[in-house]
């Protein structure tokens, strides 16, 4: 006999929400807001600590025990230094940016689901500020929004290189926006809901398989049963969020800085990087929420009863929070930034196709488990798609052959030609018709002189 818990009492769900008095909505806020800030300044010592031991150095150690303080004397020192700004730029686009970067990544955060119910001074409340029937959708659209702000930041800061910058931050978040929001369609068909809230409850336990007189508890978070949707999901979080290999619209080594090249050091500057750790966190709390069982206790630790009731999730919750931001080090410690042509046709050519693929065998296996269906009919029509899929893969693929052939032909043809007439490909010549070329002596100009 199967079965599936789809709730377990105290679990939130969306009645449990709009009921909070008005003093506990703004304790959440204000407590989600301090976290976040205070988590930024724990995650860049983190983050240099953790970068430091991998790359066998010791990181900061001088600012407080252990270098704690580090973090806090950077952001004073960008808060107290001098506000340069470059006399070209748009100055209220230029002031609007870093704002439009930041806000968005605070308000994603409020649909996420820290914990189930409990006693808040004396007020039965999730541990969430709030839920919606499309929570979800709100984190995509928050996610969208903040591109604008790397967008005005490269547009008002009027340089080829910010605005480079901007434009290619645009592209990227266009093209793996999609491949994120294609991941989560998985999702949403398994748990039938948008919910942030539901999506958590649905992971509560799975399938109970009876074999040999034995009962085994099937996996029930859904980067086990979704794995495709999961690791399409950890790529475009990346992308998504302009970490490594990804970082792309901040390339220092083609770009200088990217969007951000005229902002100084200062507090516009320290925005910009608040807002990058903020959104980090956002997807890392994304990933847990719909793969990883939310605040659920990961096994063995589920076994005890009390694993899951109180304040405990929100410890649970915090330690997957650590374990997924320490894999966004991991690879900024690790992974050599790609080139723009890789990180696009990655995009489009790849994790899109896989994903629409995956969601249509996922939607095949819901299908045929609706009572009274016809599961012939619907194999029959997934086998035509399947053989219209590999008849679209076949064409592309023949004609993408036979570009390769000819230009390979092309080129043998050409070094053909130059071996038979060595002179025919010119000589190299000089770029510039520069002053020495004509016996015009260098003037030395003395260290120091004007």
């Amino acid at each position: 006999m199967n079965t599936r818990v789809l709730a377990v009492a105290g679990d939130p769900s969306l009645a449990d929400f709009g009921k909070d008095p008005l003093w506990i909505i703004i304790i959440k806020a204000v407590v989600i807001f301090v976290v976040l800030m205070l988590g930024v300044l724990f995650g860049v010592w983190f983050e240099r600590k953790l970068i430091s031991r991998m790359q066998n150095r010791y990181g900061p150690n001088r600012a407080g025990k252990f270098g704690l303080l580090q973090s806090v004397a950077d952001g004073l020192k960008m808060g107290l230094k001098e506000d340069l700004m470059p006399r070209t730029v748009d100055k209220v686009i230029y002031f609007i940016a870093p704002v439009v970067l930041a806000v968005p990544a605070f308000l994603a955060f409020s649909v996420i689901p820290m914990g189930p119910m409990v006693s808040m001074f004396g007020v039965t409340t999730p541990l969430q500020l709030t839920d919606l029937p499309v929570a979800v959708l709100l984190v995509l659209a928050m996610a969208s929004i903040s591109v604008y702000g790397i967008v005005l930041a490269g547009w008002g800061s009027r340089s080829p290189y910010t605005i480079l910058g901007g434009l290619r931050a645009s592209a990227q978040v266009v093209s793996y926006e999609i491949a994120m929001g294609l991941s989560f369609v998985g999702v949403f068909l398994y748990a039938g809901t948008l919910s942030t809230s539901e999506i958590v409850a649905s992971q509560a336990g799975g399938r109970a398989v009876t074999l040999l007189g034995l009962t085994i508890h099937l996996p029930s978070w859904y980067m086990i049963l979704l794995i495709p949707s999961f690791l399409v999901y950890i790529v475009t979080m990346l992308g998504e969020t302009n970490r490594v290999p990804f970082d792309l619209p901040e390339g220092e080594g083609e770009l200088v800085g990217g969007f951000q090249t005229e902002y100084s050091n200062s507090l516009k500057f320290a925005v910009i990087m608040l807002a990058e750790y903020v959104n980090v966190f956002v997807v890392s709390a994304v990933s847990i929420t719909l793969f990883m069982g939310g605040w659920r206790a990961p096994f063995p630790i589920s076994l005890w009863d009390g694993a899951n009731a109180g304040w405990w999730p929100l410890l649970w919750f915090f330690l997957k929070m650590v374990l997924v931001f320490s894999f966004f080090i991991w690879c900024r410690a690790s992974l050599p930034r790609v080139r723009y042509d890789q990180l696009m046709a990655l995009g489009w050519k790849i994790l899109i196709p896989i994903n629409l693929g995956w969601i249509l065998l996922v939607a095949t296996m819901k299908a045929l488990q609706i009572p009274g269906v016809n599961r012939q009919l619907i194999l029959m029509l997934g086998g035509l798609v399947l053989v219209g899929c590999f008849a679209l893969w076949w064409r592309f693929d023949n004609v993408l052959q036979k570009r390769r052939e000819a230009k390979a032909a092309q080129v043998e043809a050409e070094f053909a030609h130059l071996d038979a007439e060595p002179a025919a490909g010119g000589f190299p010549v000089p770029p510039l018709d520069l002053p020495h070329y004509h016996g015009v002596a260098r003037k030395e100009v003395p260290s120091g002189s004007n």
